[in-house]
């Protein structure tokens, strides 16, 4: 008989998952098949992460508002505080679950350093799914991920809601990621679920799923209105609002042409804060006319 269980991972507890619940664990796993993955992906990226922290030890600039850099006692030279504590976590916690395994395995520590740390619990990875701390192994590991990508990420990006992941049977949220300062549009999707589960920003219209069935929250295709039409609760309820700049990175496209754009094809429209957002259906469904003149 197959066992069952919720699964106790990080994805299906934090945020992004909230609202949909936990996923399944089965196979006496304690992690489900998205959060099992997810923390595979996050292993693979901290040495990466370890060494772009290591490049920015020299005072570098960090996307963490939070990060401090202050003076060398022995040089005078700026140090970022920030990267070197991340560092820090990433031996700590990546050594103390090594040993965990080692320990309970039975079998021989790998040498301290973040790459051969982390390439050993990648690969007792399902082990790992199935220890009564899974949980807490898939948190800190998607939490020292986060950190590192706050301090080496030297760009913060606008997070903006695209809907439900276009994959089947996946349960997470697409969120776009936007970088403001960048010009010439750089913007990538992702699934809160499965880090598997990723698009560049001009990938978005080629995803013809997204607006079918009404995928991306409250549009569909064909989607029609005006700032009218938006006011309404059933209009701004669930849905996926971006600017003109948004839309220009997203897509690739100079902001005269978004303008032009939602007036022919009446896109609904809010404001805030005196700043213009369209519907999020009603920009996809045109760009995807749009790319098929074009093709």
């Amino acid at each position: 008989m197959k066992t069952l269980a919720l699964c106790s991972g990080y994805g299906c507890r934090g945020r992004g998952r909230a609202a949909r619940g936990h996923g399944i664990a089965d196979g006496g796993r304690r992690l489900c098949a998205a959060c099992l993955r997810r923390l595979v992906v996050d292993l693979q990226s901290l040495p990466r992460l370890f060494v772009a922290c290591e490049q920015i030890l020299g005072g570098g600039r960090s996307a963490d508002p939070a990060a401090r850099t202050g003076g060398s006692p022995a040089t005078g030279m700026p140090f970022n505080d920030a990267a070197a504590d991340v560092r820090s976590s990433l031996l700590a916690t990546l050594g103390s679950w090594a040993a965990t395994v080692a320990d309970e395995r039975g079998l021989r520590r790998p040498r301290r350093s973040v790459a051969d740390l982390a390439g050993y619990l990648e690969r007792h990875h399902d082990w790992l799914g199935r220890h009564p701390a899974a949980g807490e192994f898939s948190e800190e590991v998607t939490r020292l991920a986060r950190r590192a990508r706050r301090v080496t990420d030297p760009e913060p990006r606008r997070r903006i809601p695209v809907g439900a992941c276009v994959e089947p049977g996946c349960a997470g949220e697409l969120t776009a990621y936007v970088r403001p300062e960048r010009a010439g549009g750089s913007a990538e999707i992702r699934c809160s679920a499965d880090a598997g589960h990723r698009w560049a920003g001009e990938e978005w219209t080629r995803l013809g799923r997204l607006v079918a069935g009404g995928r991306i929250a409250g549009g569909g295709a064909g989607a029609s209105g005006s700032a009218g039409a938006s006011g309404s609760a059933a209009g701004r309820r669930g849905a996926s609002w971006l600017t003109a700049a948004d839309i220009s990175r997203l897509w690739r496209i100079p902001t005269g042409s978004v303008y032009r754009i939602a007036g022919e094809h009446g896109w609904r429209r809010q404001c805030r804060a005196r700043r213009t957002y369209y519907h999020g259906g009603d920009v996809a469904a045109s760009m995807r006319q749009r790319e098929g003149r074009v093709g």
